[in-house]
Formats: C-alpha cells, sequence, structure tokens
C-alpha cells in the first residue's frame, strides 16, 4: 500500500509541475503577443507619420555614417541625380506588401544615382515584370541627365536561412542588399541605405516606380487570445483531473 501511495502521490506531483509548467508558457506567449500588438500598433503608427509627411532633402554625404536606421528608414526624402547610362542590377521578387499595386514575380531595378557633390546612392528604381527583365525591353525608361529624384530611405534587407544564393554573374540577387550589390558592381562610395522611388516616372513607365502603403498585419491580439485561451483549456482539464483524484483518494 505505501508503495502504491508513493506511486500516486509522485504522478500527482508530476502532474501538477506539467500542468503549472504548460500554463505559465501559455500565460507568457500570450503576453509577448500582447508587447508584440504594442510594438506593431507604434511601428505602424510611425510609419504612416513618416511617409505623410513631405519630403526632405536628402542627408549630406558626411553624416550617412552617423544615420540610424529606427531614426531614419521611411522618411521621405528629394534629391538632384544622374543615373550612368546601361548600370543596373535586378532583384528578384515575388511581390511586396507595400507596394499593392506589384503583382506577380518580377524584379526591382536598382542602379546608382550619382549625386552632384559626389558619392553614390543606390536607388529602387521601380518594378518590371518578368518580361522586362531585360534592359532592351524598355529602353525608354532611361532617365538622362540630371532628374529630382523623389523616394524613401531604406536599409538593406538581411538574408535569412532559406534565402538563395545571389547570382551577381547574371545580375540577379534575391536580396535587397544593397551593401553586396554595391561591393559586387564596383559602385564606391555608396550611401549605407538606399532609395525606394516615387518619382519620376519613366517614359513607358518601367521601371514602375510607387508610393510605399503601410499594410502591415496585425492579428497579435487574436494569437494572445488563443494563448490565453489554451492556458485556461489547461488549467481547466488539470482541475477536474485533480479533484477526480481527490475524490478517488
Amino acid at each position: 500500500m505505501s508503495v502504491t501511495r508513493d506511486r500516486r502521490r509522485g504522478g500527482a506531483i508530476g502532474a501538477t509541475v506539467f500542468a503549472v509548467a504548460g500554463i505559465a508558457i501559455l500565460i507568457g506567449l500570450g503576453v509577448w503577443q500582447l508587447d508584440r500588438k504594442v510594438w506593431k500598433e507604434n511601428l505602424i503608427a510611425t510609419l504612416d507619420t513618416r511617409l505623410a509627411r513631405a519630403p526632405q532633402p536628402l542627408p549630406p554625404r558626411d553624416s550617412w555614417p552617423s544615420l540610424k536606421q529606427d531614426g531614419s528608414e521611411y522618411t521621405r526624402v528629394s534629391f538632384p541625380a544622374e543615373f550612368p547610362a546601361g548600370q543596373e542590377a535586378l532583384v528578384y521578387t515575388a511581390g511586396s506588401s507595400f507596394r499593392p499595386d506589384v503583382q506577380g514575380p518580377g524584379y526591382w531595378v536598382f542602379a546608382p544615382a550619382r549625386l552632384a557633390g559626389g558619392g553614390i546612392v543606390l536607388v529602387d528604381r521601380g518594378f518590371v515584370p518578368a518580361d522586362r527583365k531585360e534592359p532592351a525591353s524598355r529602353a525608354q525608361g532611361a532617365l538622362p541627365g540630371s532628374v529630382e529624384v523623389v523616394g524613401v530611405m531604406r536599409w538593406p534587407e538581411a538574408r535569412g536561412m532559406f534565402t538563395p544564393a545571389d547570382d551577381p554573374k547574371n545580375n540577379l540577387w534575391f536580396l535587397r542588399d544593397t551593401q553586396a550589390i554595391a561591393a559586387a558592381k564596383k559602385w564606391d562610395a555608396a550611401a549605407p541605405f538606399y532609395i525606394e522611388q516615387e518619382a519620376p516616372v519613366p517614359p513607358g513607365g518601367w521601371p514602375k516606380p510607387g508610393r510605399l502603403v503601410v499594410d502591415l498585419p496585425d492579428n497579435h491580439l487574436q494569437y494572445a487570445i488563443t494563448w490565453f485561451g489554451l492556458a485556461l483549456g489547461l488549467a481547466g482539464v488539470y482541475g477536474v483531473w485533480l479533484a477526480g483524484r481527490l475524490r478517488r483518494g
């Protein structure tokens, strides 16, 4: 009888530890989702505010090393620049959550914009579909001479575990990593950021620039309710089990 009682006591302790740990983890996940909800709402508000402002002058070249992504990304800017003929890099895209006008796979066309005061800023001139990949198919889109570029400051993307390897020999990239593109293309003195172009729209319409639209999903409250619900369910199951055990005991 003593051995049986000890086994029952050990089983009850193990089940209690499992239930308490599980409930704590589920509640922690719910709280984390609530924190993420606050973070997402603040991010959306920040992006909406910055993208609604009028363009300001591009930061001077000597300030580039001190610019921080959190403080400068998605700032709208305007600056005069020249695009050297025949220089571009193609970055594959399956679509964009910030560009609802971009549908289906295609490429972002990156080009070096030479500033009057020296230095280069890489500009994402816009989207082209797969059948416009070759520059000859959109020759009208060249912008000769100095043009006034309006766009949004962005920072290079981080490479993920499943991001395909770039193919510089075929001028094909799978990540908007402008530092890697500039190094491969020998576009020296490039800024640490790049510009996502809004204007001008080139003759012929390709590449297709456009305004960014904030459309980030915010499902964190739903996720939090799910985690809290699972915690409550686990607590209920444990309570029923414990009550039955106590009755039998």
